[in-house]
């Protein structure tokens, strides 16, 4: 028996020698015996052996046979071009034009950073291991910069940086450090980068200050993502020189609504205003209800410099502690914002609605405003449930109507994803004190309503063509299909749970389905477990002008009309709407996509921003309770550990793989969970633990977790903050959404 493990062990490793020998051989024609002695190998039985070995590999089409007995490597398209992915852990790679991701090691690098596109020249692939490429050429340098650390002394100075894209710290000459001192947080391109240098050199770009210090972690993480932190003083003197301009002139050419009780609603720390309902009883006994969105396009020209600045941010960036405005406060909180006892100007979607709700008829139009009171989202609540306060037969009246409108929606097939978000309370020098949860209440969904209507019509009103007209181009708000597999995975999951989940039939049909079990979890212990996979099913979306529908909201046609402070797509929307409406001719269809697709990116970094800030305060947050013990939930399950939401302050912490001390565990990715191998013990996602707060890196946004049991009791503090912090680990999915990003 010994004798067989032996044999097999080198058949392996002759194996693995004819692999090595056929990867350096490129375009050279080679026989067995060849092979059997370059490698040593020249016995018969090993010949032999490694005869059957390369006809194998000929069958398998890894090898080509030129003439009988003699082989070559195939030669692959030997050149491709692509894009880079550096990363901090050397696993370099470049994903070619057609999809395809190939290892790239360093020293075949030509020190390419993360997002260059270059061009690569593929190996031959070789049975066993990974395809391998060497880059030949960086053909566009990406323009980017990084983040870290200054390290500063009389001799040298460098920056450790914070990226999970470059392993390598930066030198900096003395007299590139723009006055950055030792501590400094900076931002550093990048200058040279010799062939021979383990290396790059670098300059300072710009001081974020002491590291450490809120302002100076906030502006950190919107540098990190290429998000300004800062706006040009041209443009902000340009905005400044901006007036209100409401003239009788002005007025006399718009619907003039400012005698129509109006109001805003919105959260209570808001200042930038872009919406506001009216609400009046017509003569034959329906309302007339208008939705008035703040009309910045009639103050941002198309291409003047306030306009391009906005176009390149394209949305406003909501951080833990601030917004970063997309448009200068002069305009975002003052002149465009609808704030109460002001005249403003404003472009409007005026509905005529019966008692159930149902439209009557529409008009979309310029108008000018007068909001009579600005309620935050808790005083509008509280006039709900109590029926009394300012304005309470109009409030109630809207939340009457737009329950009828949500019930609709939803018998449509639009999806009912509704989770609370975490939020910090900060003191005075940015550090979280306490959490608390932002739920959408029914003041909340009353203006969701209404928002979510009037952007539908805006869609339509250009979406929907007359015979014998041609379809203009237009920005449409997309939300694609599930993904087909993660939706099968789902539905499979929740039958071992009772639930029965559809995955074939209309959308509507499969949107009912879902959100009969979204119901049906809630307060159960699968609650977390089912809606999370519920999420990931999903698409994102996007702004395109190729009109597929909304598919989450159950819509055919939508767009984003509602928002223009805060995004750039919705004041494209008003322009084009002003365009068409009067009879203009369609724009440019390419140049239109260019920009929908930079919005979409744009606020998915945006995104990814407030994700980090948020990550950051609760680590930061989570410093202050090292030690402490927990309740949680699985939120993520990966092959380095299990990520875990805390149920008191949802702050989310990894258990490190090496932590699960009990045994090997193996990882179940079909059924998101570790598998003990001894003892099969099972961590899945979704199920109920009780943990230890480890270690909290704040610089690094990691928390790290233990599991406590009756096996593994909670450690002192000081065994816990002596084990081993872990190295860079990519974050879970993230679960939550901010409000308006359908």
């Amino acid at each position: 028996m010994a004798k067989t493990k032996n044999t097999s062990r080198n058949s392996r490793q002759l194996k693995a020698d004819v692999d090595n020998y056929i990867a350096g051989r490129k375009n050279e024609t080679f026989n067995y015996r060849q092979v059997s002695h370059a490698i040593g190998q020249d016995t018969p039985a090993a010949q032999r052996t490694v005869a059957l070995y390369l006809a194998e590999l000929a069958f398998d089409g890894e090898l080509i046979e030129t003439a009988p007995g003699k082989y070559k490597s195939p030669q692959r398209t030997v050149k491709a071009e692509g894009v880079f992915v550096r990363r901090s852990n050397g696993k370099n790679g470049v994903i070619t034009d057609d999809g395809e991701e190939l290892f790239v090691a360093e020293r075949n690098s030509m020190h390419a950073l993360n997002g260059d596109r270059v061009a690569v020249a593929i190996a031959a692939r070789v049975k066993g291991r990974e395809p391998e490429a060497e880059v030949t050429e960086i053909i566009e340098k990406k323009e980017q910069t990084f983040i870290g650390t200054l390290k500063v002394d009389k001799r040298v100075a460098f920056m450790v940086t914070d990226s999970k894209f470059l392993a390598a710290d930066i030198y900096i000459p003395r007299t590139k450090l723009k006055g950055g001192k030792n501590g400094d947080k900076a931002i550093v391109r990048i200058t040279n980068w010799p062939d021979e240098a383990k290396n790059p050199q670098g300059e300072v770009v710009d001081i974020l200050g002491e590291t450490g210090k809120n302002d100076t972690e906030m502006h950190a993480i919107l540098a990190e993502f290429g998000l300004p932190y800062r706006y040009p003083e041209s443009v902000e003197k340009a905005a400044e020189k901006i007036d209100a301009g409401i003239t009788p002139e002005v007025i006399a050419a718009r619907d003039d609504m400012r005698d129509v009780v109006t109001f805003t609603i919105d959260p209570r720390d808001a200042k930038d205003f872009d919406d506001a309902l009216s609400v009046r009883r017509l003569a034959n006994g329906n309302y007339e209800i208008g939705v008035h969105i703040a009309d910045v396009t009639h103050y941002v020209q198309p291409d003047t410099p306030l306009d391009r600045e906005a176009r390149d941010r394209a949305t406003s960036v909501y951080l833990v502690d601030r917004v970063v405005p997309m448009l200068p406060e002069h305009l975002s909180n003052g002149i465009c914002s609808l704030r109460p006892d002001e005249d403003k100007l404003t472009f409007s979607c005026v509905f005529e609605m019966d008692d159930n709700a149902r439209v009557q008829a529409s008009r979309i139009v310029r108008t000018v405003t007068r909001s009579n009171r600005r309620f935050t989202y808790e005083e509008a609540q509280e006039i709900i449930e109590t029926g009394k306060g300012d304005f309470s037969e109009e409030v109630l009246l809207l939340d009457r109507l737009a329950k009828k409108l949500r019930e609709a929606r939803y018998d449509n097939g639009s999806v009912d994803f509704d989770r609370a978000e975490v939020r910090f309370e900060i003191d005075e020098t940015g550090h979280p004190v306490s959490v608390f949860f932002k739920e959408s209440k029914d003041a909340n969904k009353l203006i969701e309503e209404f928002m979510l209507l009037a952007n539908k019509t805006v869609a339509a009103a250009i979406g929907i063509v007359p015979k014998r007209k041609k379809a203009k181009a237009f920005v449409y708000r997309v939300h694609d299909v599930p993904d087909a597999e993660r939706l099968s995975n789902l539905a499979e999951l929740s039958r071992v749970f009772g639930y029965k989940l559809k995955t074939t039939g209309t959308p509507r049909d499969i949107n009912r389905s879902l959100n009969k079990m979204l119901k049906d979890i809630k307060g159960k212990g699968e609650e977390n477990l089912l809606g999370t996979l519920a999420i990931r099913s999903m698409a994102k979306a996007i702004y395109t002008t190729t009109n597929i529908g909304h598919y989450g909201l159950g819509f055919e046609y939508y767009t984003h009309f509602t928002s223009p402070i805060r995004r750039y797509p919705d004041m494209m929307v008003h322009r084009l709407l002003e365009r068409y409406l009067s009879g203009g001719r369609s724009v440019n269809l390419q140049k239109l996509e260019e920009q929908c697709k930079h919005s979409s990116d744009m606020e998915q970094l945006a995104a990814n921003a407030e994700r980090a800030s948020i990550k950051y305060k609760a680590v930061e947050y989570m410093a202050d309770h090292l030690g402490e013990v927990f309740s949680g939930v699985i939120s993520g399950v990966t092959e380095w550990g299990l990520y875990v939401e805390l149920d008191d302050n949802k702050c989310e912490g990894l258990v490190p793989m090496r932590d699960l001390a009990d045994d090997f565990y193996d990882f179940d990715d079909r059924n998101y969970c570790l598998v003990g191998r001894k003892r099969g013990n099972k961590y899945r996602l979704g199920d109920k633990v009780v943990v230890q707060v480890a270690r909290a890196d704040i610089q690094k946004k990691q928390l790290d977790l233990v599991i406590v049991d009756e096996k593994n009791p909670p450690r002192p503090l000081e065994a816990l903050s002596a084990s081993k912090p872990r190295g860079r680990q990519p974050e879970s999915v993230g679960k939550k959404r901010r409000k308006g990003r359908r």
